[in-house]
């Protein structure tokens, strides 16, 4: 039986929980983690899960630790568990959930010599089990371990695989993408209420409207056909499109996502 071990059991590593769990993974294969022993009762509470207060104790013949503490804390913990990681019989697979940590940077933080790293930019989606989860693999990653890194992620959404250097830019395209929806979102309940909806009927068509656009966009059609199909000819859709257009709602975005990305970047060489 498969060992898991979550190392901060926060926002992220709870919602990764709770899709292990929803997968049919047995709560008795997990163990978290957390720096308050109240916070780890109420995860225990909640999940049926092991839990410790000590990371060593954790990832004791653990087959995958997931560090989801915040970046600044990486090194430390990297340094806290190294030791046991190394006298581990199983070959820990070591999945960072921290931006901005490059593989070399947790490499030259662990001890242990051709230990197996992996870094993943997750999105907020996972919260809710619909999460983007993009990951790349450490050089010492071999395939029965990237099957199962691959297999625990998706218990939290999509996953994909990149190459590290892609990582700044998924930043900016999924990890920080669901922003943008929000502020879209909140844009058009606004302009609801401008045209002289109330706000709270403004808010039901805004979010309903992007739920379900968001639902059509997993069909089989892509982005640009979904918009041609709503866009009839001198229609009603055809002059707002032209509106965002002559904005420069495109050009915006580009501009948005370059500044992500390069931020992203000054990040990890900090």
């Amino acid at each position: 039986m498969q060992k898991i071990a979550v190392l901060g059991a926060g926002n992220i590593g709870e919602a990764l929980i709770a899709g292990l769990l929803n997968s049919g993974v047995d709560p008795k294969q997990i163990v978290a983690t957390n720096r308050s022993e109240e916070a780890s009762a109420s995860i225990a509470q909640r999940y049926g899960v092991l839990t410790e207060t000590d990371n060593r104790a954790a990832v004791d013949e653990a087959d995958v630790a997931v560090l989801c503490v915040k970046p600044a804390q990486i090194p430390q913990l990297l340094d806290e568990i190294s030791d046991q990681v190394d006298r581990n019989d199983t070959g820990t697979v070591l999945v960072s959930m921290a931006a901005g940590v490059s593989l070399a940077a947790m490499q030259d933080a662990i001890s242990t010599a051709g230990a197996p790293i992996a870094r993943v930019m997750p999105n907020t989606p996972m919260l809710v089990g619909k999460g983007v989860l993009a990951v790349a693999y450490g050089r010492y990653v071999d395939d029965e371990q990237r099957t199962l890194v691959r297999d625990l992620l998706q218990a939290a959404g999509k996953v994909v695989e990149v190459n590290e250097s892609q990582l700044d830019a998924v930043t900016a395209i999924s990890g920080s993408g669901p922003a943008y929806y929000f502020l879209m979102t909140e844009a058009l309940v606004d302009a609801g209420v401008a045209l002289g909806l109330n706000r709270e009927l403004a808010a039901e068509l805004a979010v309903s409207t992007a739920a379900g656009a968001g639902a059509m966009l997993e069909g089989e059609y892509t982005p640009a056909e979904l918009r041609a199909a709503v866009s009839s000819p001198a229609g009603t859709t055809v002059a707002a499109i032209r509106e965002l257009e002559e904005s420069g709602l495109r050009g915006a975005l580009y501009r948005a996502t370059e500044a992500c990305a390069e931020r992203s970047a000054e990040l990890g060489n900090h």
